[in-house]
């Protein structure tokens, strides 16, 4: 199956990075087309920079790595498009607070998760992953010893989370899923499984177990 990752801010970059150095080969795209064949030259043969409608039309798993208020309307764009494609968000539904911190942009009993998932067509799959922690998190606990840590997913697909928990191993961390998209918020910022929400650090697997 193909990955596309579609926006190369830090959380695609870096995702990129893990996903080809584990032997991934990827398409990247960004609105700005020449940051996405500078990064695929950086990272070798494994990634392809394609445009977004490119990318999302020759993919298998369309991976959002934008703002969350992006991917919506990224989701309007190519609704038809996404039909019959496992689509995966990362998205926090955060903004700075004006105070040196963020908040949540949603009401606070809301997940971002459920809010894209009840925008996808037909057909398209929709799993939740890879937001669980920051982008620098994401390049500093890949591939831990003598455990991997966890990033957590939630989907109601599971054949697509199955999909996408490969990804989450060839990326250099452990998969462990948390329930259904209604779980989605567990994960997202503020939520009890998240780096900046209850939990507030890496986990391992057998951790993991407990909790979810």
């Amino acid at each position: 199956m193909k990955t596309a990752i579609i926006g190369l801010g830090n959380i695609g970059t870096q995702l990129a990075e893990n996903l080809t150095v584990g032997g991934e080969e990827i398409l990247i795209a960004d609105r700005d087309l020449s940051k996405a064949e500078k990064l695929a030259a950086e990272l070798g043969g494994k990634a392809t920079a394609l445009t977004i409608a490119d990318a999302i039309n020759e993919s298998d798993v369309v991976i959002l790595a934008v703002y969350f208020d992006v991917m919506k309307d990224l989701i309007a764009a190519y609704h038809g498009t996404l039909a019959g494609k496992i689509v995966v968000d990362p998205s926090n539904p955060i903004a700075p607070d004006g105070k040196g911190g963020f908040k949540k942009t949603i009401p606070a009993d809301q997940s971002s998760g459920q809010l894209i998932a009840a925008l996808l067509p037909e057909g398209a799959e929709f799993v939740k992953a890879f937001g669980r922690l920051s982008a620098q998190s994401l390049g500093t606990g890949v591939n831990r010893s003598p455990e991997r840590a966890v990033l957590f997913y939630a989907t109601d697909y599971p054949e697509a989370g199955q999909t996408v928990a490969n990804l989450i191993t060839a990326s250099g961390f452990s998969p462990v899923r948390v329930g259904g998209a209604d779980q989605s918020i567990r994960i997202e910022v503020g939520g009890d499984l998240h780096e900046f929400g209850e939990l507030g650090r890496l986990v391992s697997a057998k951790e993991a177990e407990a909790l979810v």
